[in-house]
């Protein structure tokens, strides 16, 4: 992609769109509603205001960055005032807004809906990365009007950032994020709503577990309430199933000693084995198993940073890396992951060195 391109909309996703595309040296003129906000993305680097670019601007890409819930009027707007631009907007649902175009009839030949699976539990401009956006999973949803120079530049604008392409329509794009991206942060809320009360002693107890299930509950409230209405029929089709599953489970715990009970909570958690066991593992390959174990680190600068040099010296792949604070001590545990060939070398190793390993 040569440019200019437009951002509308200078948050989070906006604004590391356009510090991607700066990197790479393409010119990208910035437009929000809130002036303010579209100056913090300025500052930051991520591209010059619009009311500040020369007269005969002509973007060849406009990128709509904006709320779900204006998504659709806005990236009509931006076919009527750039004729000759490709307009793609990166909203979360694609058939709402592909409907909104349609009852419009703006130009759909020059628009392509488009969804990068990125994103932070912070918000705004100054929350942006420029490498927001690299080997993550960038949507396509070109609707059947879409022309091949559209499509062609929409997806240019996911491959220049280091996203991965995906192709989808609308409504697969739709279904497929009621599940892996909005049940989750329902659920994600729910379990953190639970919080509120809770006494401190309580808290103090809290885990790896708890934190891993109420990390995403920290999202923008505002942003959650459009995409959830937005994709409402099918994520409610979801919670149909799981009030199921959960009120199998309540049944089951009322009688706990009951024939079949026990039985029946190893299936559910057996369930969600089968269910886990599919997400994808490194890099989008099919899972692996992994062999993990503990290393007790101090709490003290350059401890972890330690560690996974010495893992490297080793001459050691790390698989994956999780880290826990002990609640009241000076000590952290890093839980590390290996292929199973790896591990009894690695523990060794790292024991000789003088780390403390709990397997």
């Amino acid at each position: 992609m040569s440019g200019p391109v437009l951002v509308i909309g200078t948050g989070l996703l906006g604004t590391s769109i356009g510090l991607g595309l700066r990197g790479q040296g393409i010119d990208v003129a910035l437009s929000d509603i809130s002036p303010s906000t579209a100056a913090v993305a300025r500052d930051i680097g991520a591209g010059r205001l619009l009311e500040t670019v020369e007269e005969g601007f002509a973007p060849e890409l406009v990128v709509v960055a904006a709320p779900p819930d204006v998504t659709a009027a806005l990236a009509v707007q931006a076919l009527k005032d750039w004729p000759d631009a490709v307009v793609v907007d990166i909203a979360s649902v694609k058939g709402a807004v592909l409907a909104d175009l349609r009852a419009s009839g703006a130009d759909l030949t020059r628009y392509v809906g488009t969804h990068p699976m990125a994103g932070r539990e912070k918000s705004g401009p100054v929350a942006a990365l420029g490498e927001l956006f690299t080997s993550m999973p960038w949507v396509i949803c070109a609707s059947p009007e879409s022309s091949p120079q559209a499509i062609k530049c929409a997806e240019a604008l996911a491959i220049d950032l280091g996203a991965v392409v995906s192709r989808m329509s609308a409504a697969d794009h739709d279904q497929s994020v009621a599940l892996i991206s909005h049940l989750p942060q329902v659920m994600s809320s729910l379990v953190a709503s639970r919080l509120q009360d809770t006494p401190a002693q309580a808290m103090a107890l809290a885990g790896n577990g708890l934190r891993d299930v109420t990390r995403i509950a920290a999202s923008d409230p505002k942003l959650w309430v459009q995409i959830l209405s937005g994709n409402a029929p099918r994520l409610v089709e979801i919670l149909y199933g799981v009030r199921e599953d959960l009120n199998r489970l309540i049944s089951t715990l009322e009688d706990p000693v009951a024939d079949g009970a026990r039985l029946d909570m190893a299936q559910l958690i057996s369930e969600g084995n089968t269910g886990q066991a599919r997400i994808p593992g490194k890099h989008g390959a099919p899972p692996q198993s992994f062999v993990s174990f503990t290393v007790l680190v101090d709490d003290t600068p350059g401890q972890i940073a330690r560690l996974l040099t010495e893992i490297g010296e080793i001459g050691v792949n790390l698989e994956d890396l999780r880290l826990e604070h002990s609640s009241g001590q000076q000590v952290g545990r890093a839980e590390i992951s290996v292929l199973p060939s790896r591990v009894h070398s690695l523990v060794n190793e790292l024991s000789a060195r003088g780390w403390k390993v709990v397997q």
